[in-house]
């Protein structure tokens, strides 16, 4: 088994609950992030654990489309969403942290686990390369939450 994780931090200013929607609003998604080309909610009602939902976004110079899951939620502070592709599972957790009424910090924790075989020889070779870009998708993503929420107004939530 091969594993990896990145880590991105990022502090938004805005309160917390503005931050938690913008994060959990699935489907406004394709809108405030730039990187996801279309999403397709699988599940229905409120997000929380067990939500589903297909994600297209550009990696790598391709698209792709992968189902992700919910399976914790402590809304407004913290939800884990996994992912299971070619032969790797995929675990990325949000925490969410208020940091006075218009100030939040979002910490992102992105894993990687190949179970073996081509995905893991491949994992090794693309391992420092495919952490930066993961690193920039993240980076990116808080950064297109940042610009959506920092203009709404001082009203915390």
């Amino acid at each position: 088994m091969s594993s990896s994780s990145v880590v991105v931090e990022r502090r938004i200013a805005a309160g917390q609950g503005p931050v938690w929607e913008a994060l959990t609003d699935l489907a406004g998604m394709e809108r405030v992030l730039s990187g996801v080309s279309k999403v397709e909610v699988v599940t229905e009602g409120a997000f929380g654990v067990g939500t589903r939902w297909r994600e297209t976004r550009r990696m790598f110079g391709k698209e792709a489309t992968e189902e992700m899951w919910v399976t914790a939620c402590d809304a407004p502070e913290r939800y884990v969403v996994e992912a299971e592709s070619h032969g790797t599972h995929y675990v990325s957790e949000w925490v969410v942290r208020a940091d006075g009424p218009s100030a939040t910090t979002v910490r992102m924790t992105f894993s990687a686990v190949a179970s073996g075989g081509v995905a893991s020889f491949f994992a090794k070779i693309m391992g420092s390369v495919g952490a930066r870009a993961v690193r920039k998708a993240i980076a990116k993503d808080l950064d297109d939450i940042a610009s959506a929420v920092e203009g709404r107004g001082a009203s915390g939530g």
